[in-house]
């Protein structure tokens, strides 16, 4: 039973962007549709694990999730106003799935239209993030909530502001004008999904393996839309390669483990062969940009047997280039950590300074800092540091961390 479950919230995850899709493309009225959505995929889930699925599971969801809509707008105050519009709107009859071969794209077009939509550029990145993991993936308010350690109320509120900003907004791809900025976006508010899971930013817990599955989930459901864009490729073997190392990078108890001390046994070798044979396809896919030259560095990391064998100057030559194609603070931090493995930790400390105006007063920088003056047997400086970044990280396991390598300093 359990099984069966299981199944039915995998089917339902699936389905969920596309019906919501189907309804805002014919109906508009995105929150409203939303909550009918929500509503059908309730019913589903009450129902289908005692009766079996139907025989059409998408069709059945429109259906109910159509036929809530339409009684919600009757409903609601406007009603009067409406009142023509709903009567002119498809029969009840008709409420079912699109029949194959209908003139219009694919109804799995409607996923990649919807994250477009949720990633409108008029919200901020925080609302992006929310609204998609709302209306694409399906979460709940409370779980997006818990995941975000913020009161279920507050995150309530930013969904439906958001929800609000983007009222009326044409339910369309945006032209070839504006299409590869707009991707861009949607392909950064899912790594900014994957980095909350991978490594929460607060909270006790290092890891949030909810948020990293769905962002791998959604990258999944983008690349088999745009299976030729190097960027969408790219970022999907980045996750893929990264989120491998996830059972090795916490303790027993839920401490952080570096990836130089890491047990490689545990790694995901399925995940890293998929994510590798990505990697190749991408770089293929037209001159490599950010996500494309992360994955090739993390699959550096992941192919080598231990630390003394991972290939710091190829990775160095990665970073090289990533920084003068995409120049952002923290690629150059990790820059600077393999300009110090190839040439020394005193040479990397001359790179780190260079930082100092981007990353001043950054945790991470002062945890760089630290490591590489404890390399080089500068104690009482890199204990300094330690703890110094200790103070400025929210995330409890990385602030245990910075405080035990100092502790270790101690004379």
């Amino acid at each position: 039973m359990r099984r069966r479950t299981t199944e039915v919230e995998d089917l339902l995850r699936l389905h969920a962007p596309q019906v919501l899709g189907a309804l805002v493309r014919r109906y508009g009225h995105f929150g409203a549709a939303e909550d009918a959505v929500q509503e059908a995929l309730l019913a589903a889930a009450r129902q289908w694990p005692d009766q079996g699925l139907p025989e059409n599971p998408r069709g059945w969801l429109i259906k109910v999730a159509a036929r809530r809509l339409m009684d919600q707008l009757r409903a609601d105050e406007a009603r009067r106003r409406r009142e023509e519009d709903v009567a002119r709107l498809t029969p009840r009859d008709a409420f079912t799935a699109p029949p194959p071969g209908e003139s219009r794209a694919p109804a799995d077009d409607d996923t990649l239209t919807l994250l477009f939509l949720c990633c409108r550029p008029e919200l901020t990145a925080a609302a992006q993030v929310a609204l998609t993991l709302r209306a694409v993936g399906g979460l709940t308010t409370a779980e997006i909530a818990r995941a975000h350690l913020v009161p279920e109320a507050t995150m309530a509120q930013r969904i439906s502001r958001a929800k609000t900003k983007i009222k009326g907004a044409p339910f369309r791809q945006p032209g070839p004008g504006d299409r590869d900025a707009r991707l861009a976006v949607v392909l950064q508010v899912l790594y900014l999904i994957f980095n909350e899971g991978y490594t929460a930013t607060s909270g006790a817990a290092l890891h949030r393996a909810d948020l990293a599955r769905e962002a791998i989930r959604l990258t999944r459901a983008v690349r088999r839309l745009l299976p030729r864009e190097g960027p969408v490729t790219g970022l999907l073997a980045l996750m893929l390669l990264t989120d491998a190392r996830s059972a090795a990078r916490t303790g027993p108890h839920g401490e952080l483990i570096p990836l130089d001390e890491q047990d490689r046994a545990l790694w995901d070798r399925q995940a890293i062969h998929e994510g590798t044979a990505l990697v190749e396809e991408a770089l293929s896919q037209g001159p490599p940009g950010a996500y494309q030259l992360q994955a090739a560095i993390a699959a550096l990391h992941d192919e080598a047997d231990g630390p003394d064998s991972t290939d710091w100057p190829q990775i160095l030559a990665l970073y090289d280039v990533l920084v003068r194609r995409a120049p952002e603070p923290m690629a150059e931090l990790g820059r600077a950590v393999a300009y110090a493995m190839v040439h020394g930790p005193r040479a990397g400390l001359r790179e780190l300074a260079a930082l100092e105006g981007g990353l001043a007063g950054h945790y991470r920088l002062e945890a760089v800092r630290a490591h590489l003056l404890e390399r080089a047997g500068d104690t009482d400086l890199a204990r300094a540091a330690y703890q110094l970044a200790a103070q400025g990280t929210l995330s409890h396991p990385e602030a245990h961390y910075l405080r035990t390598r100092a502790a270790r300093l101690a004379p």
